[in-house]
């Protein structure tokens, strides 16, 4: 069975879309710690992120370096943070998320909310800022 992100990037599941290429896709989180919290996906459905083969993982970071970068234009933070954890969703994934101390990076803190028309809005702006 596809994961969800296979869903999202088949265009099954509907998504917060903030950058896309022929090979990976990054978009808003539906539960982020912070505004504005991204994932970035290759598009191949991998299950562990150190299963992917050199080209793909050193072509997801610097996929990932470009969101983030656009990211850090639009939403005011000290940094942009990663994390990778891979046990929520059987397809490997990167974290990117706004942070200002590092205590922003802990995945037991609160989540935000947000409205459809706030994270349309975000995604939007951000990738209007995503340099490919």
């Amino acid at each position: 069975m596809a994961s969800v992100f296979t869903r999202i990037i088949n265009g099954e599941i509907p998504c917060y879309r903030v950058a896309e290429d022929d090979r990976y896709i990054a978009f808003l989180d539906v539960r982020p710690l912070k505004a504005g919290h991204t994932l970035v996906v290759p598009k191949h459905e991998v299950d562990y992120i150190f299963d992917l083969d050199e080209d793909t993982l050193a072509g997801m970071m610097l996929f990932a370096q470009k969101v983030a970068k656009a990211m850090k234009q639009v939403i005011e933070c000290n940094r942009i943070g990663i994390a990778v954890l891979g046990l929520e969703v059987p397809h490997a994934h990167i974290h990117l998320i706004p942070i200002s101390k590092e205590g922003d990076m802990l995945f037991t803190n609160p989540r935000v909310s947000l409205t459809p028309q706030e994270n349309e809005a975000l995604a939007r702006e951000i990738a209007g800022h995503v340099r490919l």
